[in-house]
């Protein structure tokens, strides 16, 4: 059974930064797509990042330059360091893995970011 577990969310004043972590249960870890999505109170869930098996990276225009998605696939990890934190950014944040036929997604972890 496929696990995907995140880790590293909680309180941080506006501008603060946390980093988020998912540590996966996948056979072939490399071969995944690995992302980050998030859902805010009301609202959609959407993408934040994402990271290509070969290393290439997207993102929310909203995030871009303050946030930096990389992945470490000995450790079938893969991270979301987030800077220069904003209100905005208080979700629920979920890791997402997948590949041709397959897509697997975690529990999730709230990030809150507020004075």
């Amino acid at each position: 059974q496929v696990q995907l577990v995140e880790s590293g969310g909680g309180l941080v004043q506006p501008g603060g930064s946390l980093r988020l972590s998912c540590a996966a249960s996948l056979s072939i870890f490399s071969i995944y797509a690995m992302g980050w999505y998030r859902q805010a109170p009301g609202k959609q869930r959407e993408l934040v990042a994402r990271i290509g098996s070969g290393g290439s990276t997207d993102y929310v225009d909203s995030v871009k330059g303050r946030f930096t998605i990389t992945r470490d696939n000995a450790k079938k990890t893969v991270y979301l360091q987030m800077n220069s934190l904003k209100p905005e950014d208080t979700a629920v944040y979920y890791c997402s893995a997948g590949v041709v036929g397959s897509a697997y997604w975690g529990q999730g972890t709230q990030v809150t970011v507020s004075s």
